[in-house]
């Protein structure tokens, strides 16, 4: 039996999954918290269930989330959900985990929270996964360049090139690379020699 995929959700209806999902205590934290990262980051499930508890980093008042270069900054409510995700992660108490430093950790030891079956629970809630991957990083693509979303989300620059396109981003021109630098030999008006 062939399925066919889902198309992306809109702009809007990401944005109201992303604004109910830090706040509904009727879902499972674990849920809450791993729909945030597909819906905010633009994260497959399958890289959704890999970071540990120590790619959380606090700098400051700031919450990172190292899901790419440089570390991404997670917004203040969904910052305090992720913290208190880390204070409180289920599968903790069993012999199989109790050391265990994944973010979403699963039930067999040593391994994270099962990819397909994280899938099917968030479509239950009404997060589905990648219909909102989608839907953010068309957002992302309409807000940054592609090379930088590609390297803050940990995507092939090729992939957010072509997305870009689809979407109609306006960051055709963008040169990538280091900007701090200027281009040997060039001088800044008014500083050289005349």
């Amino acid at each position: 039996m062939k399925t066919t995929p889902r198309a992306p959700l809109s702009e809007d209806e990401r944005l109201d999954a992303l604004g109910r999902l830090p706040a509904d205590q009727e879902i499972p934290m674990h849920l809450r918290v791993a729909g945030v990262i597909a819906l905010l980051y633009a994260q497959p499930l399958t890289r959704v269930v890999r970071p540990t508890v120590d790619d959380v980093v606090r700098d400051g008042d700031a919450v990172l989330l190292r899901i790419g270069e440089p570390a991404s900054p997670v917004p203040a409510p969904l910052a305090s959900l992720l913290l208190e995700h880390i204070a409180n992660r289920g599968n903790m108490g069993t012999a199989t985990n109790p050391a265990s430093r994944w973010l979403l950790p699963g039930r067999r030891a040593g391994q994270p929270f099962r990819p397909d079956h994280l899938s099917a629970l968030l479509n239950k809630i009404g997060a589905p996964a990648a219909a909102a991957r989608g839907a953010a990083i068309r957002q992302q693509l309409l807000e940054m360049p592609a090379p930088v979303v590609a390297e803050a989300l940990g995507y092939h620059d090729k992939t957010t090139t072509r997305l870009r396109n689809e979407t109609g981003g306006a960051w055709s021109r963008y040169a990538s690379g280091n900007h701090a630098r200027s281009p040997a030999g060039w001088v800044p008006r008014g500083t050289g020699d005349s």
